[in-house]
């Protein structure tokens, strides 16, 4: 429950005031989107659209402010929905490359802080149709909140696209919510056990920063809460290499072309695996053969990534907002073998099922919030050197969606990273296809796309190697890179 003080003033929660003050000119704390659209969509529709449906999540004509008094929300007395909804044109060939360049140089911008914090663009002249590009601070939400939020700006239906707005867009609600209820439900559970958690850790924390002696004392209520916590952290840092190195201010994002959901679904069914376990084991195979290209031996490397993990409820995904923890999950690209990455990455995701790496991280993101910032810098860049990328998969809507009269072919999206980490790499299902993009520090990697066009290579790799050796539960040795 938030709390109101005058001048339409609401304090921020703390976990939403760590997502904030995490931003550096290195890792801008963005969730940068794309949607590729059939046709044109009408300026002034959409306009209408974004005021009577986007909008009606009140937070986004709110302006986040941090004070010596506080961290809050403030009401912008000067909102203008044009400051936010911009149209542009792409030079030169208006292709892919100019569109990467275009959605790089934006990812590499930080928002107005004087304005509510996101941005869309519609680019009027890509040469495989127009694109709507979007911008919103982590502050506002998660992945899954901002799946209600898209879901609330389309319809299934071309024709009543153009005439959305919240009372009539409830009427396909429930089939809307069908469309999660698959990622959210499990996380009830785990999202009720978060909040206790991050209570305890709130107010332990606030007696530790207030004496520092009851740490050392070792009281035994912080020890249990900050046990996965500490094993995290005392874990090895993740090794120099291509992924993993001095940041810039710049960032290069890049997307592949889309694979079958299906043929993803077959393979993790003939395994015994999951679609996640496929997808995840393609990425660590596609990140190998770029170290190859470049010269790099990946032979003995495992690096993490760290996985954003769920702990919302269904009813709680319309409240914007952050819900979720984070773990920690080892990439093998030391093997060459695909088959045997498969089963790694299996077994891997089988064991953080069972952890509490996600709870506890919610909990610290709570209590780091309060902290000096100086404290939260400290504490984030420790833990971000424990790992080479941010990884999220996200299940979209399988039906094919429609925005201000305009049908939306494809999604992508890129994560922000933070602390020392340069790369993240963002996976989105969405009416039957896969979709996968990549950001990361043009000190690390100028050329993203040459990593990112391994992602489905990476799956044709693994589809062959199948169809040669059929599953029979036991791992092949001889069917190499």
């Amino acid at each position: 429950m938030f709390n109101y003080f005058d001048n339409h003033k609401e304090s921020m929660r703390k976990v939403d005031t760590a997502w904030l003050r995490m931003e550096s000119p290195s890792n801008l704390m963005m969730i940068t989107g794309l949607m590729f659209l059939d046709k044109l969509p009408d300026y002034q529709n959409f306009l209408q659209m974004i005021e009577k449906n986007f909008l009606s999540y009140r937070r986004f004509k709110q302006k986040a402010v941090i004070s010596t008094g506080g961290t809050y929300w403030q009401d912008d007395e000067f909102f203008d929905i044009k400051g936010h909804v911009r149209r542009v044109a792409l030079p030169g060939k208006a292709d892919y490359a100019e569109l990467q360049d275009f959605v790089s140089d934006l990812a590499s911008t930080p928002l107005d802080k004087a304005k509510p914090l996101w941005q869309f663009h519609i680019v009027e002249n890509y040469d495989k149709g127009p694109v709507l590009v979007s911008r919103i601070h982590h502050c506002y939400a998660d992945g899954i909140a901002l799946i209600q939020v898209l879901l609330s700006m389309t319809s299934a239906d071309r024709k009543k696209s153009l005439e959305l707005t919240p009372e009539s867009n409830n009427k396909e609600h429930h089939r809307k919510l069908g469309m999660l209820k698959s990622v959210i439900n499990p996380a009830k559970k785990q999202f009720n056990n978060s909040l206790k958690i991050a209570n305890q850790i709130k107010e332990l924390g606030a007696e530790a920063f207030a004496n520092p002696a009851l740490i050392e004392k070792g009281v035994s209520e912080i020890a249990d809460i900050a046990g996965e916590l500490f094993n995290a952290l005392t874990l090895p840092d993740d090794p120099p290499t291509v992924f993993k190195a001095k940041l810039s201010v710049r960032k290069n994002a890049a997307w592949a072309e889309s694979i079958e959901l299906g043929k993803v679904k077959a393979i993790a069914y003939a395994t015994g695996t999951t679609v996640n376990d496929v997808l995840i084991s393609n990425l660590a195979g596609a990140l190998r053969k770029y170290m190859l290209k470049v010269g790099e031996n990946p032979d003995d490397i495992v690096i993490n990534a760290t996985v954003p993990v769920n702990l919302r409820p269904l009813e709680h995904a319309k409240n914007l907002g952050n819900h979720f923890g984070l773990v920690f999950l080892k990439l093998p690209i030391f093997e060459s073998n695909p088959l045997k990455r498969l089963s790694y990455i299996h077994d891997e995701m089988n064991e953080l099922k069972k952890s509490k790496q996600a709870i506890v991280s919610f909990g610290l993101l709570s209590a780091i919030g309060m902290a000096p910032a100086a404290v939260q810098t400290m504490l984030l860049d420790q833990f971000s050197q424990k790992a080479t990328t941010v990884l999220t998969n996200v299940p979209g809507p399988q039906v094919p969606l429609y925005i201000s009269g305009t049908r939306v072919e494809k999604i992508m999206f890129w994560v922000p990273q933070n602390g020392t980490i340069g790369m993240g790499i963002s996976i989105l299902s969405y009416n039957g296809k896969v979709e996968f993009g990549l950001i990361v520090d043009k000190n690390l990697v100028s050329d993203p796309e040459n990593v990112i066009k391994e992602f489905p290579n990476q799956f044709e790799h693994l589809m062959d190697c199948l169809m040669m050796h059929p599953w029979d539960g036991q791992i092949h040795a001889d069917i190499l890179d």
